[in-house]
């Protein structure tokens, strides 16, 4: 069911209820009105024909004419008066006596003073009358025909006029649904146009207060990191590509220049570590790529532990050093550790110890004396690891795209690389709630800064 469609029905039901509500207030308050009026009313004639026949002293034989000579003698009530012995003093039509008074009914209306019942649609009334200082019982019948027609009438009328208004809050409802979901319905339109070669296109935000404003820009946010995930993605493959392409090729075509003809076994043995050279590139930029892939997933997925910094940094400085036993890596502490939980952080020992790795490296092969010098330091709120060389430096021009994969700046001649060891260090950092700045002096060095919250 569209959500258009069930608003109309929560409306209808909604309002139709209330209406039925206040319908059977006024239905049922009316004949209760009606009701406790006309017991009063046939109190009154029962109690003005007693004093007709007590005071004026009217033969009982002519009210009894009279009664039956009424032009709405079939409606009219019903009067009998009996006193305290149960003895008949009048009664309108003995013939006809629909209440047909007991011993018991009379002592009853002696005890209570006053009684009302019905006898099918005929109301019946009581009661104790004192004349004289005698005590009579009178009783008095009748229906009431002209109050129940009009009940009747506004009954109907209730009915109809419920059902009437109904219909109408049923298309109002309608109405106003399609009015307030036109927007959504908008939306929907320009979505269905939203592929993967238009993800430009955006939805309209309104006023940017209400909730379907609010809907369109979440949702056009979401777009946007959307878009740039796939123009992340694009870039991110034509440059592994590109990466793939150049070690491959050189490999193909030194194999095809050594097939050619007969060699040396120098030529041969020269060619062999050219190959396994661009082969370790390949392996290198593998583990970079699944190493990017790793600090690409979501937190949640990743497992994380207490970590202690300055140990994690000591194993990252002993891979270092076997992978290159010509660099040289200082760790040097700023001020006393007194407690574990100043240098230690809530992260994942195989990303960090990724992210440390390539600074260091950094440092060492972008320096011509090979060394690169790491300070640990902290405060309430973060502990800072400072990553410092006095190589080449960065281009200021070149600063901030350091940090976008496969981005190579004009030091690239000092040293190989795939442009993906800084970007992969921001992700890391960024995974554990850190930062990373940069600061350089073409030159004269460059400096590395992390801040990573404390567990």
């Amino acid at each position: 069911m569209q959500i258009k469609t069930r608003l109309t029905l929560l409306f209808t039901m909604l309002m139709a209820a209330l209406l039925l509500a206040f319908a059977l207030t006024v239905y049922f308050t009316s004949a209760e009105t009606r009701e406790d009026e006309y017991f009063k009313r046939l109190k009154q004639q029962a109690a003005t024909k007693a004093n007709l026949l007590f005071d004026t002293r009217i033969a009982p034989n002519v009210l009894q004419l009279i009664y039956k000579n009424a032009p709405n003698a079939l409606f009219q009530e019903e009067v009998a008066i009996y006193d305290s012995n149960f003895e008949l003093l009048y009664h309108d039509d003995v013939a006809i006596d629909r209440v047909k008074e007991t011993k018991k009914m009379i002592d009853s209306i002696i005890v209570r003073k006053e009684i009302q019942f019905y006898l099918g649609d005929v109301q019946v009334v009581g009661f104790l009358y004192e004349h004289n200082n005698k005590a009579y019982i009178i009783t008095a019948a009748a229906k009431d025909e002209y109050g129940l027609t009009k009940l009747a009438g506004l009954r109907n009328t209730i009915v109809i006029a419920f059902l009437a208004a109904v219909i109408v809050i049923f298309l109002a409802g309608q109405f106003l649904a399609q009015k307030s979901l036109h927007p959504v319905s908008s939306m929907v339109s320009k979505v269905k146009k939203i592929t993967a070669t238009n993800l430009d296109l955006r939805l309209d935000e309104g006023n940017r207060k209400d909730e379907i404003a609010a809907l369109a820009i979440t949702f056009n946010e979401m777009l946007n990191r959307l878009e740039h995930s796939f123009d992340a993605q694009k870039s991110f493959v034509s440059n592994i590509s590109h990466e793939l392409r150049t070690p491959l090729t050189t490999m193909l075509a030194e194999q095809q220049l050594i097939l050619e003809k007969e060699r040396t076994n120098e030529a041969y043995r020269a060619a062999i570590l050219h190959t396994i050279t661009d082969t370790q590139k390949l392996i290198r930029l593998s583990n970079s790529l699944l190493d990017l892939a790793k600090a690409n997933y979501d937190q949640a997925s990743i497992a994380f532990k207490h970590i202690r910094l300055d140990e994690l940094l000591m194993d990252a400085r002993t891979d270092v050093l076997e992978h290159q036993p010509l660099y040289k890596v200082d760790i040097a502490f700023e001020q006393e550790i007194d407690n574990d939980n100043d240098i230690s952080v809530n992260g994942n020992i195989y990303l960090l110890k990724v992210a440390f790795v390539n600074l260091m490296e950094n440092g060492c092969k972008f320096s011509e004396n090979h060394h690169c010098k790491v300070s640990i330091a902290f405060n309430r709120e973060d502990i800072i690891l400072r990553f410092s060389d006095n190589g080449v430096g960065i281009n200021p021009e070149e600063l901030p795209h350091i940090f976008t994969p496969f981005f190579r700046g004009g030091n690239r001649k000092f040293a190989d690389g795939n442009g993906i060891g800084l970007p992969l260090t921001k992700k890391i950092v960024e995974l554990h709630r850190g930062s990373i700045t940069v600061h350089s002096k073409q030159g004269e060095g460059t400096v590395f800064v992390i801040h990573l919250p404390h567990t």
